[in-house]
């Protein structure tokens, strides 16, 4: 299976995530990968194509497709397309598998009306978010729990072959690893630890992270620990010596170094222009 594990963290202010497809200006490919979350595409304008195991479907402006748990996936677009991308943690549908850690959905409800109205939903999802303002995260969750409604009642497919389960397996074990690894990321993790605690030796963990996520154990620890502290770093004020301690870093020297390496500069100088840019803009608005 050469494709690659994609970590995906929820927005910092919502239990889900959504953003515009980073394709958008056309010409892009995003090559094979899978996800535990649930994850739906909502083309607003533009075109693009999706291969689910070497099965195109083409996507046009109002049309929608859901991406299940552990589905293994490419994107294609040449062109311009605007779409919106609605990631859900699979641990939201927790009461409604058809057996353990597992549910699919199909992209058709079988009712046109249906489908269209779930295609609006999610558009208005991603405008009351963008546009923010007062109220406005209660009006994103109302509609999230409106399309999580949707989709457990009408595209829920509540028959599977055993062959589906058993090519979800291969991937759910390893999707509970990461979860695990999500949840203790700001402490001292070890290979030999975490392979212990599910049952298995190093050797095994580190070859089954090669296998299916293409990377070895320490890399995408890593990779967990710089996402929340990228996040932190332009969203708070702490200063980068908290950053590190707080998302798993034994320094602050270890976590720049880390950090320059995947994004080319120090944090340090990415927070100094935060600053400037935020002090910019108060500038803009005091005049």
């Amino acid at each position: 299976m050469e494709f690659q594990h994609e970590l995906i963290i929820p927005n910092e202010d919502l239990p889900f995530k959504l953003f515009l497809f980073e394709g958008g200006s056309g010409n892009y490919v995003r090559e094979k990968h899978w996800h535990t979350s649930i994850e739906i595409f909502a083309v607003l304008n533009g075109e693009l194509s999706f291969f689910l195991n070497e099965e195109e479907h083409p996507l046009r402006a109002g049309e929608f497709l859901i991406i299940n748990s552990n589905e293994m996936h490419s994107i294609h677009a040449p062109k311009e397309n605007q779409t919106v991308v609605f990631q859900i943690p699979l641990k939201q549908f927790e009461n409604y598998f058809t057996a353990q850690r597992y549910i699919r959905f199909s992209s058709t409800s079988g009712d046109a009306r249906q489908d269209v109205h779930m295609s609006k939903l999610i558009r208005k999802l991603y405008q009351v978010y963008a546009e923010g303002g007062t109220g406005y995260d209660f009006r994103t969750r109302s509609l999230y729990y409106e399309i999580l409604y949707l989709l457990v009642k009408y595209y829920r497919v509540t028959e599977v072959e055993e062959k589906e389960l058993r090519y979800s397996r291969r991937l759910d074990a390893l999707s509970k690893i990461i979860g695990y690894m999500r949840e203790h990321y700001t402490e001292e993790l070890k290979l030999m630890d975490v392979a212990a605690t599910f049952g298995y030796s190093a050797e095994y963990l580190s070859r089954m992270f090669k296998k299916y996520a293409k990377v070895n154990f320490k890399t995408y620890l890593q990779d967990i620990r710089m996402t929340y502290a990228y996040r932190e770093l332009m969203n708070t004020d702490k200063t980068i010596s908290q950053i590190a301690m707080d998302n798993g870093f034994c320094t602050s020297r270890a976590f720049s170094k880390e950090f320059r390496k995947r994004y080319g500069v120090l944090p340090s100088e990415v927070k100094n222009r935060k600053n400037i840019s935020g002090r910019n803009e108060n500038v803009k608005k005091v005049l």
